[in-house]
């Protein structure tokens, strides 16, 4: 049985955006009806890039809400520095790119309006090397940079007489759940018509040229395209069901040749292991896959047969299994022995802090943390381990100073709010508590109850007119943002 809550999310968004077409498609007039969209341009007659932006922020708030997101700021790091590493070399980027992970083992990857790039989980542990994974991220950029998914709906809104909220529905919830979205569009399209919420042989075929060309230019091997390409359809070929993204990407073989030969126009690079990749893969494995058990047995295994891509990988890999397993002196050895070789790793040091923490080794952490703060200011891994130390030592005050000058700096950290409730919380200050509280909410798109939270912290300020009156700006602007997508 597959999970409502994907489906309920198309449907709120459904209702936000039918009036945007209902508007810009009749703006467009009937003497362009037969007009394609120029490259790089395109779209714009259905969905100005603003309009994009706002849906694909309020899209954004309701995937925090409804799917597994990864909250871990040292991946999340990872893959937006991966992310970014390409996006600074592609063109006609409109957007400031937001990469993010779903805790998910189903090979997919989507990306959607505003320039928000999704992957799962599953891609970095199947994934052999860093230019495999680079690959697939070049790929959902370029669907971004060339704006297929503005000019598919513009397509069909000429072609179909379908109802444009019935086909954004079906669009949005297929691209972050191929089989809930293909399962949702049978009541509502033909046989014929659900092929059309797959991206088209020419999407596909674009984004592959635009992709590996900024795979290429990025310093990354092109031949990570064709290598994933080739894996995914030799594990799959005779699969009763293909995996997500083979329902949003088709394959067929003529695609692996093309992408091979495109491939071949660029020298091959013999690039050694990223170090970064290969923590970040140990780590999805050691937390989000498998049990501790199984995944400390899979990493001895591995550091015994020499099977890893860096011996230091599979150490950490081992190391966090151990943790997950409550077997933390054992973690404590391993990454502390890690860490004297690479002092400033971020993934030995949230894995570090996270030991110190379970052995109530509170000065061991802050000390490390407090350096490291004054080297990496507002790192968000650095920050949100301090403060999240600095809480678990019962150091409030100074919790409180750390996050809050690193929302200054980075506006909108769900992980940073999510801390600093609980700070509050243990304070007793009630009234800042339920007013980050309601940053929370708000990051979910539940901004009845934001406003609701921030209410109810009115009257735990009476002392604090000054506080109040920011209360109250808070609450309008959270309603006005609320009334804005309804009026989109």
């Amino acid at each position: 049985m597959f999970n409502i809550k994907p489906l309920l999310l198309s449907f709120a968004i459904t209702a936000m955006i039918a009036s945007i077409f209902t508007f810009d498609v009749k703006a467009s007039g009937q003497n362009n009806k037969n007009k394609l969209p120029d490259i790089g341009i395109s779209g714009f007659s259905v969905l100005s890039l603003d309009k994009e932006r706002q849906i694909g922020n309020a899209m954004m708030r309701q995937l925090r809400a409804s799917q597994p997101l990864i909250q871990d700021p040292v991946l999340i790091e990872y893959i937006n520095h991966l992310g970014n590493q390409l996006v600074k070399n592609a063109q006609d980027v409109n957007y400031a790119f937001k990469f993010f992970l779903i805790n998910n083992r189903e090979l997919n990857a989507f990306a959607f309006f505003g320039g928000h790039v999704g992957i799962h989980s599953g891609l970095l542990t199947t994934a052999d090397n860093e230019s495999e994974l680079a690959s697939v991220i070049a790929h959902e950029i370029s669907h971004v940079t060339q704006r297929h998914l503005a000019r598919r709906l513009e397509s069909q809104s000429k072609s179909q007489t379908l109802s444009m909220a019935a086909m954004v529905s079906g669009i949005l919830l297929a691209l972050v759940n191929p089989t809930v979205g293909m399962a949702a569009l049978t009541a509502t399209m033909a046989a014929s018509q659900q092929a059309s919420i797959n991206y088209t042989r020419g999407n596909e075929k674009e984004a592959d040229r635009v992709g590996i060309a900024l795979l290429a230019n990025s310093n990354f091997d092109p031949q990570g395209a064709p290598s994933f390409f080739g894996k995914m359809s030799e594990k799959f070929r005779y699969a009763s069901r293909p995996p997500a993204m083979l329902l949003t990407h088709p394959l067929p073989e003529s695609r692996i040749a093309d992408a091979r030969q495109r491939a071949h126009n660029y020298p091959v690079r013999h690039l050694p292991p990223s170090l970064n990749f290969e923590l970040a893969k140990s780590r999805i494995q050691a937390r989000y896959e498998s049990n501790a058990k199984d995944n400390i047995a899979y990493f001895k295994r591995q550091l015994r047969k020499q099977s890893y891509g860096i011996k230091v990988g599979a150490e950490y890999g081992l190391a966090l299994s151990y943790f997950e397993d409550g077997k933390y002196l054992q973690a404590k050895d391993i990454l502390e022995f890690l860490k004297e070789g690479d002092k400033n790793n971020l993934f030995y040091i949230d894995a570090l802090t996270d030991v110190y923490l379970s052995l109530k080794e509170y000065d061991q952490a802050l000390s490390m943390l407090a350096d490291l703060n004054l080297l990496m200011p507002n790192n968000q891994v650095i920050s949100l381990n301090y403060g999240n130390a600095l809480l678990s030592a019962k150091r409030y005050d100074e919790a409180s100073s750390v996050l809050q000058d690193f929302l200054l700096v980075n506006p909108g950290n769900f992980i940073a709010y999510d801390i600093l409730t609980m700070v509050y919380r243990k304070q007793g200050k009630m009234g800042l508590m339920h007013i980050t509280k309601a940053e929370v909410l708000a990051l979910l798109g539940a901004y009845k109850k934001a406003v609701d939270e921030l209410q109810t912290s009115y009257n735990f300020v009476e002392d604090q007119p000054l506080l109040q009156k920011r209360i109250k700006a808070r609450v309008l602007q959270l309603q006005e943002q609320e009334n804005k997508l309804k009026r989109l």
